[in-house]
């Protein structure tokens, strides 16, 4: 399968500065959908997506083509920092909970957003043959940055009985996808 990101993403590793600009104008309004949905403040999406994409050039040679298409390498890396950003957010305002609230928009209508149209109704009938608890529990892990403590004393489940469904429907996500 073609996978143009993941090309300019080896090129990167090798410090090429054009196929920076290349995957810039090619992924950062996808990013910037996924930090903004996550972060909830534009300015703070705006730093976040500048800061991603340094992490990109520093970090391209980490991406593995034989893990994952280089799209979804790119919003693992803007998801994991917009959490990373809420959670010093979480520290700073200790504990308050109605501030996180606010932040956090759970409709589970990220997929439209974060993968390209093709892929999305892939994911979507992928989904489709999860659990319904489960399939809610990825999305809100990954689509909307709630924690996995928080999953799991949402669906009343010890802390690791939500890390043991997060990872196996992962599993079943991906084999679906490969099909």
């Amino acid at each position: 399968m073609d996978d143009p990101i993941a090309n300019l993403l080896s090129r990167i590793a090798a410090q090429d500065r054009v196929a920076f600009r290349q995957i810039y104008s090619s992924a950062s309004a996808k990013l910037m959908g996924v930090l903004l949905r996550i972060l909830g403040n534009r300015a703070e999406a705006e730093d976040a997506l500048q800061e991603v994409f340094t992490r990109v050039w520093l970090r391209a040679n980490r991406y593995e083509a034989d893990k994952g298409r280089g799209m979804t390498w790119l919003i693992a890396l803007a998801r994991n920092h917009a959490i990373d950003r809420l959670r010093s957010r979480r520290e700073t305002q200790s504990g308050d909970e109605d501030a996180m609230n606010a932040v956090i928009d759970t409709t589970p209508r990220a997929e439209t957003r974060l993968i390209a149209v093709g892929e999305a109704k892939r994911i979507n009938q992928c989904f489709e043959t999860l659990e319904a608890d489960k399939a809610a529990a990825l999305r809100g892990a990954y689509l909307t940055g709630t924690s996995y403590i928080d999953l799991a004393a949402h669906f009343n489940v010890p802390l690791n009985t939500m890390r043991t469904w997060l990872r196996r429907s992962l599993l079943k996500l991906k084999e679906c996808m490969e099909q």
